[in-house]
């Protein structure tokens, strides 16, 4: 006996639903923005807005319809009440999903692109709790604001990386001027991309956040005995019969990459933080949201 229509639909709805990994990334994310709260949302001078900011004493040249006259018939002396100028950002988040990403040294971690997708959404959901607008490089799915647009980049971040893609490659896209630019990444792959995004997002005067996520074993180098050594793609191989010889080396190209990383943020004004996945997230997003922050919101207190 054939199965009903709409049994058979129902079936297939919820295998896609099982599949479909933006709803554990989303849930993961929102738990991870619960524990770093974001305060009073704009940038923190008077002008025209909505929302009351602060009192002050009253200055020459302050107009008499500024006077709040309740509250200085309280005082010896005159009080202005003053409201928040508020000023929508738009930042641009790129979280990693090359091969490259996909490893992680034990089973009790997650792989540097879960950690990354994770991060770059829980700030994204942060943003949008504030009211800036958010996107990707991705000219597809540029700054929106609302909470469809947090469920969008879920689809975005979860969506696996093209099977060649051995390294992320961030595109420019279309990068608003004067916005804000963060990528994560283990930027292990090649540098030139990467310094061609960030001089035409500086020709744009756009600020940027760059975090380089490792995994533990990627700057401990911790191998012994005989190792052999495989991209995730399966294209390079190398078995070492005493791999330790190889660290002092590892650690030097190690350095190296990030002095490179360092000098082209440097160049454009940006920062680079590290974040390893073996430690917790929240400080990790902390850092990214002080950085972006200071301009968009006053963030507060983490659990």
């Amino acid at each position: 006996m054939s199965q009903p229509l709409i049994a058979r639909a129902s079936i297939r709805a919820g295998a896609e639903a099982l599949a479909d990994p933006a709803p554990a990334l989303l849930a993961a994310a929102e738990r991870l923005a619960a524990s770093v709260r974001a305060g009073g949302h704009g940038r923190r001078r008077a002008g025209p807005g909505p929302d009351f900011w602060q009192y002050r004493a009253a200055e020459a040249g302050d107009a008499a319809r500024s006077i709040d006259w309740r509250r200085s018939a309280r005082a010896d002396q005159d009080y202005v009440r003053d409201r928040e100028w508020v000023q929508v950002q738009t930042v641009q988040v790129w979280a990693d999903g090359g091969l490259s990403m996909r490893y992680h040294s034990a089973p009790r971690l997650p792989e540097k692109a879960h950690r990354a997708a994770v991060l770059a959404l829980a700030l994204a959901i942060l943003l949008e709790q504030g009211g800036e607008r958010v996107g990707t490089l991705d000219p597809d799915l540029p700054p929106r604001v609302g909470r469809a647009q947090v469920e969008r980049l879920a689809g975005a971040f979860a969506r696996p990386a093209p099977p060649a893609a051995e390294f992320g490659v961030p595109r420019p896209g279309t990068l608003v001027p004067g916005g804000w630019a963060v990528l994560l990444s283990d930027f292990l792959g090649p540098l030139d991309p990467l310094a061609a995004l960030i001089e035409e997002a500086a020709g744009k005067r756009m600020s940027g956040v760059l975090m380089q996520v490792l995994d533990p074993a990627e700057e401990t180098f911790p191998f012994t005995g005989r190792t052999l050594f495989r991209s995730i793609g399966g294209g390079l191989s190398h078995e070492a019969s005493e791999p330790a010889s190889l660290g002092a080396r590892y650690r030097e190209r190690l350095a190296e990459r990030r002095d490179g990383l360092s000098a082209l943020a440097r160049a454009a004004g940006w920062t680079v933080l590290t974040h390893r996945t073996d430690a917790a997230p929240a400080p990790a997003l902390w850092a990214l949201g002080g950085l972006v922050g200071r301009r968009a919101h006053h963030w507060g207190g983490g659990a």
